[in-house]
C-alpha cells in the first residue's frame, strides 16, 4: 500500500514522502497515529502542491539570501571598545555585538548563531567575519574594533 508519510520516520523517510509499506503496517499502525495518510489522489495532489509550495519558498529564500551576501560582502562595520594602551581589550567583542552593529548600520537582522569569526576577537583592529546566510551561502565582512 502507498502511504505519504506526515512526519518524518527514521525507517522509512521524511515528511512529505510517498513510500510502499505492508497493508496491515499502514492500516494497523502508521495510519491510526497519524503518521500517514492513504496515497489517494486527493492526497497526493495536496502533497504535490505543498512540495510546490516549499519549493518557491527555497527559491525566494535563496535568491534573498544572494541578494544580501552581495550587499554585505566585504563591508566595513565599526565596533568601539575599550581597550588597554596595547590595544588589548578589555573583554571580547561576542557575536551579539556584531549582529547588533549590522543591525543599526544595514537594518538587516543576522542570526548570532550564524555569525562564525575564526578566532575570538580580543584586540582593536579589522578582523575578517564570515556570516552563514542561507545553505551554502555566506558573506565575509571586516569588522573594524576601536578604541573607544
Amino acid at each position: 500500500m502507498k502511504v505519504i508519510l506526515n512526519q518524518d520516520l527514521k525507517s522509512l523517510g521524511k515528511n512529505g514522502s510517498m513510500v510502499n509499506v505492508n497493508d496491515g503496517y499502514a492500516r494497523n499502525y502508521l495510519i491510526p497515529k497519524g503518521l500517514a495518510v492513504e496515497a489517494s489522489n486527493t492526497n497526493v495532489s495536496v502533497m504535490k502542491s505543498r512540495q510546490d509550495a516549499e519549493t518557491g519558498r527555497m527559491d525566494r529564500d535563496t535568491e534573498h539570501a544572494r541578494a544580501l551576501a552581495a550587499k554585505l560582502n566585504d563591508a566595513v562595520i565599526e565596533i568601539k571598545a575599550k581597550a588597554g594602551e596595547s590595544g588589548k581589550l578589555f573583554g571580547s567583542i561576542t557575536s551579539k555585538d556584531i549582529a547588533d552593529a549590522i543591525k543599526s548600520r544595514y537594518k538587516v537582522e543576522i542570526d548570532k548563531h550564524k555569525i562564525i569569526a575564526e578566532e575570538a576577537i580580543k584586540s582593536v583592529g579589522e578582523h575578517p567575519v564570515e556570516l552563514k546566510l542561507f545553505m551554502g551561502i555566506s558573506a565575509t565582512i571586516k569588522l573594524k574594533v576601536v578604541k573607544a
